[in-house]
């Protein structure tokens, strides 16, 4: 067993023996499926925070021939598998993580090299007594090997995009890394299964295809491997009941990667802190911070800045992802831009409508926090104040709250501020630490015709009051507060028992103003 090669089950053991694990060992069942196939080539790539290590940790532990696993499998999901006998324990298996490469050299060319040299060691290390072409030579060097003992190579790579994070601007470089991965891969009769995870999917060099064998998995299209990016909600509701937590409340601040129309995928990481410390938050900056997307939403990209704030008001946004390079440089329409965030976890992807939105509470809030500290005129200090204009509605003080929706409003290229519906993303602007608290509606039937917006408080937040809110274009805020009580909008809160407040806003095109009224009612 060395450290490269044949590396043992200790990872993965770790991890099955932590407080909190969920069974992924069903991705077993695809890979032991494309075993030296013509699909054996597989990339998977997935933001941070979404158990891509931990899966290549499984995957070691279970092809390796360095350790005997059969009691860490036992009682997963794999066990069942009429594979799993077949394949455990059964490949001389490399396992790479580039970055830890990376870290210890000073440029491509060193990285290369020691890692030539590193897996040379291990591979001449458990064979020493063959006869070699030459010992120097890595790729004839595991060609040799499999031509005596008739046992293929399986590969997996682990963090295999960091080059192209680190040397974002170097295309030799980049082109010198994936040239060699295309000598160690491509056509090898001795490699039955190559595995590689990342954050990105494999790079575009126009005729370069060097890694053209590998079939992707992304958060673009995660095809048959949907289940195993992330959490799912069944899984996530198992852990709800575990730990006592609202599974409404997780749902809004973790949920939204949505593949198909039944399968929601949660951010692993932000779930399990969660349960760990019983607490609904924001566990995303721990481990990025905001600062790494705003450089991409202050691009000057025609239309990216409206589409931004049209997603935080809780909009969604069409996309064409087909131009995206790949990398994180090369950006020529806002759409790559937007794909790139795709991939990163910053958006969420709607394959069948073509468009993004952000996903969550949690990943909004970092979103807000970007846009707040950016050039962003009133939009930046409107977000900022979104807290001090849900409490002026709070606490009955109309002219605040009528200060805090001309803050935020904004006209697009797309949307031009001139009637309710432009208002209403507006108003989601200014209001948007309410989705804090409440489950947010528009356009909720009720009662005579539709209330433009409505706020239902969460569980855990019963003591706030409902509101019913309804927009006005050149009439009154009265006219709203009238029309909210004459067409019994308040009928769509049948089930709501406790405070509720009806807030009327208008605005007047000539005097350029808002004008808000707020009344407060018992159910």
């Amino acid at each position: 067993m060395g450290i490269y090669l044949n590396p043992g089950n200790e990872k993965f053991f770790r991890a099955v023996h932590s407080e909190i694990y969920v069974d992924k060992t069903g991705l077993l069942e695809y890979t032991n499926k494309v075993m030296n196939t013509s699909q054996q080539n597989i990339c998977v790539s997935r933001p941070r925070r979404f158990g891509k290590s931990m899966a290549a940790d499984m995957l070691s532990a279970y092809y390796s021939r360095g350790c005997d696993s059969r009691a860490l499998f036992s009682g997963l999901e794999i066990e069942k598998s009429e594979t799993f006998e077949k394949y455990l324990n059964q490949y001389d298996t490399v396992f790479l993580n580039m970055q830890e490469f990376l870290s210890q050299s000073s440029g491509i060319a060193g990285m290369l090299e020691l890692l030539r040299k590193s897996l040379l060691w291990d591979l001449l290390e458990e064979y020493p007594d063959f006869r070699y072409f030459d010992e120097t030579n890595l790729t004839r060097t595991m060609q040799d090997i499999y031509n005596r003992t008739k046992r293929p190579f399986v590969i997996i790579i682990d963090e295999w995009d960091c080059v192209f994070r680190e040397f974002k601007r170097e295309k030799e470089a980049q082109e010198m890394y994936l040239d060699f991965l295309r000598d160690l891969l491509k056509d090898k009769s001795h490699i039955c299964l190559a595995y590689m995870t990342g954050i990105l999917p494999v790079k575009k060099y126009g005729t370069h295809s060097a890694l053209n064998m590998f079939d992707e998995f992304s958060m673009i299209a995660p095809g048959p491997l949907a289940p195993y990016a992330g959490f799912t909600e069944n899984e996530v509701c198992d852990l709800c009941r575990k730990y006592h937590m609202d599974m409404e409340d997780v749902k809004s601040w973790y949920d939204g990667y949505s593949f198909t129309e039944d399968l929601s995928i949660y951010s692993p990481r932000s779930v399990v802190s969660c349960m760990q410390f019983g607490k609904i938050g924001n566990y995303w900056n721990q481990t990025e911070t905001f600062e790494a997307l705003q450089v991409y939403i202050d691009m000057n990209f025609e239309g990216l800045r409206d589409d931004v704030l049209s997603m935080i008001a809780g909009e969604r946004v069409p996309v064409n992802t087909g131009s995206f390079s790949n990398d994180m440089i090369t950006f020529r329409t806002e759409d790559d831009v937007l794909t790139l965030l795709v991939h990163l976890g910053y958006l969420g992807y709607d394959e069948e409508h073509k468009n993004v939105f952000i996903p969550n509470n949690e990943v909004r809030a970092e979103y807000v926090n970007a846009v707040s500290v950016s050039d962003w005129g009133e939009i930046s200090r409107a977000l900022k104040n979104s807290a001090d204009t849900l409490n002026a509605i709070w606490q009955m003080r109309p002219l605040q709250v009528a200060e805090g929706i001309r803050q935020a409003h904004f006209e697009t290229s797309h949307l031009q501020y001139n009637d309710e519906n432009a208002l209403s993303y507006t108003i989601s602007l200014a209001l948007y630490t309410a989705r804090n608290y409440y489950t947010v509606y528009r356009e909720l039937a009720g009662g005579k015709g539709f209330a433009d917006l409505v706020f239902l408080p969460k569980k855990r937040f019963q003591d706030k009051p409902a509101l019913v809110v309804e927009l006005k274009w050149d009439q009154t805020a009265d006219t709203a507060i009238s029309q909210i009580l004459e067409k019994e909008y308040c009928e769509s809160l049948k089930e709501y028992q406790g405070n509720l407040l009806l807030v009327g806003v208008n605005y007047d095109k000539k005097t350029k103003k808002h004008t808000c009224k707020i009344v407060q009612m018992k159910k």
